[in-house]
């Protein structure tokens, strides 16, 4: 079928179950891995610093977000025919079966990293160690070949000539750096009841409209690639959104690490692929998308380094602490960010209609003067806990 014949009515007919059925198994099995992490006394205990919650509340919602993500991208792999293309990469036809098999083994590989962590909490070390083995099933399934298409082609015009170790090295370093810091920024927008699930539905939102204007509009030959974007979009917003009901605030249960890693990979590997077009727009509308998170990371990092602190060790100076510490509630503060991810994600689909030449320099505006508004709010302080009045904490735990 000729793509100037498809519309966006007809590709969310096509795909909309991939989101309904992520979104069903997350919400059904929710009791579930509920009962089950106050059975085994899975849960998170407050500490009145780093954890300010006054219940202990049950871990293992990352258990059913995994579980919803998986039944969706299953079911697609299941009922689509045998010949559909669907290879993630056009460099390794030997992948268009098991392409999108090698990102399901990687969100499970991300998922039970984080659940260990949630379990012994594991060193920084040993965390980005973990990390390292996610990104290596990425790479071994043909995720991140070629990744930034016209990046690595400028430059290797430098070279002497064609080099393939370049290309090896570029989607080795690109792809480790892509899934290190997605996985890391949505833990960190992990803090608050409600918070993480919303903020990465809706980033599954502008991710899918700048998918489904790629395939309205794209060539025949990226088609899979397309087509890959669209369901791993759809997959997200139904684990996403599935598991919202459960972390609310009140919270009755958490995602934990187990959950932010697997929500983080699959972002990764939704920017990795938009970044296998060839106009960096994509790229860059796919990364203001997930601006949100992305911000709350480098505020966070910004923030550690200048208060001489060790950088993958915890601290409540996120931006949405600080804001509960100046007296807003939790429910504002988590209203306040769906409108903040909303506006990243309308900014980052603006790269549907506005050229490279103007997209770029806007980008570059809202960032600096967000920059701006941030260091005149005073947030970049670091919040210290007064261990004569919360029981000698330790500092530095990990977040």
């Amino acid at each position: 079928m000729p793509q100037t014949s498809i519309t966006v009515v007809d590709i969310i007919r096509a795909y909309w179950w991939i989101a309904a059925c992520s979104f069903a198994v997350t919400l059904a099995v929710g009791p579930f891995c509920r009962r089950a992490a106050l059975r085994w006394n899975v849960v998170d205990r407050p500490d009145d610093w780093l954890k300010p919650h006054k219940l202990p509340v049950p871990y293992l919602g990352g258990i059913g977000i995994l579980l919803g993500w998986v039944a969706g991208l299953a079911l697609a792999l299941r009922l689509y025919r045998p010949d559909y293309p669907w290879p993630l990469t056009e460099l390794h036809p030997i992948l268009r079966t098991w392409g999108m098999v090698g990102i399901i083994l990687a969100g499970i590989a991300a998922t039970l990293l984080g659940l260990i962590d949630d379990l012994v909490s594991i060193r920084p070390g040993a965390k980005l160690a973990g990390l390292g083995v996610v990104t290596a099933i990425l790479l071994g399934f043909g995720m991140g070949h070629d990744g930034f298409l016209g990046f690595v082609r400028f430059l290797e015009r430098f070279l002497p000539q064609e080099q393939a170790w370049f290309r090896v090295a570029s989607a080795i370093g690109i792809t480790t750096l892509f899934v290190m810091g997605s996985c890391n920024a949505v833990n960190l927008i992990d803090g608050l009841d409600g918070l993480c699930a919303g903020v990465m539905g809706i980033a599954a939102a502008g991710f899918l409209a700048l998918a489904v204007h790629m395939h309205l509009h794209g060539d025949e030959q990226v088609l899979p690639l397309n087509t890959a974007r669209i369901v791993l979009s759809f997959a997200l917003m139904g684990a996403s959104l599935g598991f919202l009901p459960y972390n609310r605030n009140p919270a009755r249960m958490f995602m934990g690490d187990a959950g932010s890693m697997l929500l983080g990979m699959n972002a990764a590997v939704l920017i990795l692929l938009f970044a296998q077009s060839h106009a960096i727009r994509w790229l860059c509308g796919a990364l203001m998308v997930f601006g949100l998170p992305l911000c709350d990371m480098v505020l966070t990092l910004v923030r550690r380094s200048r208060a001489g602190r060790k950088l993958m060790l915890g601290d409540r100076s996120h931006y949405y602490d600080q804001l509960i510490d100046r007296g807003w509630s939790v429910r504002r503060v988590v209203r306040t960010s769906y409108a903040l991810s909303l506006g990243f994600g309308l900014l980052g689909c603006s790269a549907i209609v506005v050229r490279t030449r103007y997209l770029i320099p806007l980008y570059f505006t809202v960032l600096v003067a967000l920059a701006i508004f941030v260091a005149r709010a005073g947030m970049l302080r670091v919040d210290e806990p007064a261990t004569s009045q919360r029981g000698g904490l330790q500092r530095g735990q990990p977040d």
